[in-house]
């Protein structure tokens, strides 16, 4: 699985691991992501979720995690010594933080590298945030908890990320619980 692939025995592995944690976990974009500071993780009515993100057309948004993601954000940020600004930052040769940041293009290239490495091939970042909505969809989230949390200005975006189509055989009048009476 890729986001247990990285080698955690490395600050770069821990890194590794929690970027494609929140990618995968939260369905963020890969320039949320470059831009995930510690004062987006807050609990709220008893859950882990990243608040006050701004995402595309300026949308702010709260996103829940999974604890397994925070337990990966956690990890990385505890032996990185990060307690402030910028989550995700570049990592040194010589296997020490170098810096307060990453760029979105940086992201990219630890999804590809990753991906590469478990013989996906081409996956994009933006791959990981569909595999949330499918895995979220098929697990029984509901299409507008889902649009919630990608951020979609329209429930259509959501229905392509989903390749939704209209199930006669199983349709939601069939579910109503409502009946006639004689």
């Amino acid at each position: 699985m890729l986001v247990n692939s990285p080698d955690l025995g490395t600050l770069k592995g821990l890194r590794d691991r929690a970027i494609l944690a929140v990618l995968l976990g939260c369905g963020l974009r890969r320039s949320e992501a470059a831009t995930l500071t510690l004062d987006h993780a807050a609990q709220r009515e008893g859950r882990w979720v990243i608040v006050d993100l701004v995402g595309k057309g300026n949308r702010t948004r709260t996103v829940p995690m999974p604890s397994w993601a925070k337990a990966a954000l956690n990890a990385w940020t505890e032996a990185a010594g990060i307690k402030d600004r910028r989550v995700f930052r570049r990592i040194h040769k010589g296997g020490y933080v170098n810096g307060d940041s990453m760029t979105s293009q940086a992201i990219r290239d630890v999804v590809v590298h990753y991906a590469e490495r478990c013989g996906f091939g081409e996956l994009a970042a933006h791959d990981l945030r569909r595999t949330f909505a499918k895995l979220a969809h098929k697990g029984g989230a509901g299409l507008d908890q889902i649009q919630l949390s990608l951020g979609h200005a329209s429930i259509k975006t959501t229905e392509r990320y989903l390749s939704v189509k209209q199930d006669l055989a199983d349709a939601p009048c069939d579910v109503l619980g409502l009946r006639l009476t004689k």
